[in-house]
């Protein structure tokens, strides 16, 4: 990029986010990296769960050189081949300090948090609590929960957490000694099927608090500013609908 770069170039930017979640941590099938590249230096950066139409234009209306989003780009539009795209996620996902960790800090018990195998997509926590108790700390992050307690378990003492849809890994969960696990995306038989109990917190919920962790790892000239993003899903009770 050269002369182009006068102060942060894409370069560096790119470099800090994968000395924290290297590439090579991504799924084989994932598009991590840049989903659209164009030199230019970078002085306002936007932090998005997902890149859509309206996040391109919010950035766009905001000025912003570049978006740095947690899901990849798997198509991309050509509207959007005039701003540079980064996409950091299975990758975010699995590195220490990623976004289950960071849903684990927001939910206050990130001392407690411990990977069973490096780079795992599940993290564990020791936490003697009642899921009445443990219901009230996932409130504070999410309004949208669904409990899965097919045997009516009143203690909790070993939990387990991955963010986004992580489903695939609730017998893994079990095997490990969890007797919870909270994520997102469970789906009927999956919910009617398992052995311990499951806190459905929603998608979006569980991945947004890791735009934080991405934003204090940039350079403090860069100007940060994140998306105004919400979940598809509207939990009915807290809304008012006139038919």
């Amino acid at each position: 990029m050269g002369d182009k770069c006068r102060g942060k170039c894409m370069g560096e930017i790119v470099g800090i986010i994968e000395a924290f979640a290297p590439k090579e941590l991504a799924e084989a099938w994932d598009f991590c990296g840049f989903a659209v590249d164009v030199a230019r230096e970078v002085k306002k950066i936007m932090l998005a769960l997902t890149v859509t139409d309206d996040v391109v234009r919010q950035a766009r209306d905001a000025g912003a050189d570049m978006i740095i989003s947690h899901h990849s780009l798997f198509f991309v539009p050509f509207d959007y081949k005039d701003m540079v795209i980064y996409c950091a996620h299975t990758n975010l996902d699995r590195t220490q300090g990623g976004t289950t960790d960071a849903l684990i800090k927001a939910c206050h018990c990130e001392a407690l948090a411990e990977a069973i195998q490096p780079a795992s997509f599940v993290r564990y926590v020791k936490l003697e609590i009642s899921v009445n108790d443990f219901i009230q700390k996932l409130k504070t992050i999410s309004n949208n929960i669904r409990l899965v307690n097919n045997k009516n378990v009143s203690t909790l003492r070993k939990i387990a957490f991955c963010s986004g849809s992580g489903s695939d890994f609730i017998e893994e969960a079990a095997a490990n000694g969890a007797d919870a696990f909270v994520t997102g995306d469970v789906k009927f038989h999956t919910a009617l099927e398992s052995e311990i109990v499951l806190f459905d917190i929603g998608h979006f919920e569980s991945e947004v608090p890791v735009l934080k962790v991405l934003a204090g790892l940039l350079p403090r000239e860069i100007e940060v500013i994140f998306a105004q993003e919400r979940s598809p899903f509207e939990n009915i009770s807290t809304i008012n609908h006139q038919l």
